[in-house]
């Protein structure tokens, strides 16, 4: 008998998608007011990785979506693989997204709501870059010796509203990022949700960083709790002051600012640049 051919889940689009496809610093996303999303029969994680998909649908780092139909409009972002988290990057590009398409009434500073509660976004005038307070960092602990790949390797950890594990290198274009990262990734001193992993190197004026992220399962160009990450453990080991500028692997600037508040690390906003790259129809 010949094989059985799969159906094609395209085919459980009922009506055809109206989407945004974002990139800020690298880090790439198809946006979807939630209106949208509803036209189909999919769930949201299952809709992520079927837009996400790099060879058979839109592809993304991940899936933004709106919901415009309240007062305060509100963020959900879904990586790649389906599963929730909090993106910094996403959130800047959501914010960028709602200031041109008027939901903000012109004002440049403006209030949403994301997974992490209320966030504060400041769009510039011209559009070009994007700055959205993030969640305040916690449970910093450095100087965390591990088993990595066979070596002891001194690890920082820091959660900036989601977990990260930092690494500082001399070096970081040297490093074989994929593995390491998958490797730090699903660490056992990390179980049982996993970490994201970052690898900085400290420059004269700013740092470098690379970012294997969790539930992309690979390196992406840009991470913006990531550089959160970097700048809070570089501060917190006393190699840099605030604010911190942080060079990605796609090549962009974020910057991190943020004060101390006693011990912890308070007020931290992320600014860089974000624009809109497309928008189209998805058609089953």
């Amino acid at each position: 008998m010949p094989p059985r051919l799969r159906a094609s889940p395209w085919g459980r689009l009922a009506r055809t998608l109206r989407f945004c496809k974002m990139s800020a610093a690298g880090n790439d996303f198809v946006l979807l007011e939630r209106k949208e999303a509803a036209k189909s029969s999919l769930a949201p994680g299952r809709l992520a990785r079927l837009l996400c998909d790099r060879r058979h649908g839109i592809g993304a780092d991940g899936l933004l979506l709106v919901d415009t139909g309240h007062v305060v409009p509100r963020l959900s972002y879904y990586n790649c693989d389906g599963s929730t988290a909090f993106c910094g990057n996403g959130t800047r590009s959501a914010a960028l997204w709602l200031h041109r398409q008027g939901f903000t009434r012109g004002a440049g500073s403006f209030t949403f709501r994301s997974a992490a509660g209320p966030v504060q976004a400041r769009v510039s005038p011209r559009g070009g870059t994007a700055a959205v307070r993030m969640p305040d960092p916690r449970d910093l602990r450095l100087d965390i010796s591990l088993s990595l790949l066979g070596r002891r390797t001194t690890v920082h950890a820091v959660n900036t509203g989601v977990p990260h594990a930092v690494i500082v290198a001399p070096d970081v274009e040297r490093l074989a990022v994929a593995e390491a990262g998958r490797a730090l990734r699903r660490h056992p001193a990390f179980a049982p949700s996993g970490t994201n992993a970052d690898f900085v190197s400290v420059g004269r004026k700013e740092l470098f960083l690379r970012t294997y992220e969790r539930g992309v399962e690979d390196e992406t160009l840009a991470c913006g709790t990531g550089a959160v990450a970097a700048a809070v453990v570089a501060h917190a080991l006393g190699l840099v002051r605030p604010p911190v500028r942080v060079r990605i692997r796609g090549g962009a600037v974020l910057k991190v600012d943020f004060r101390l508040q006693g011990p912890s690390y308070a007020e931290v906003w992320l600014e860089g640049p974000a624009r809109i790259v497309f928008t189209g129809e998805m058609k089953p």
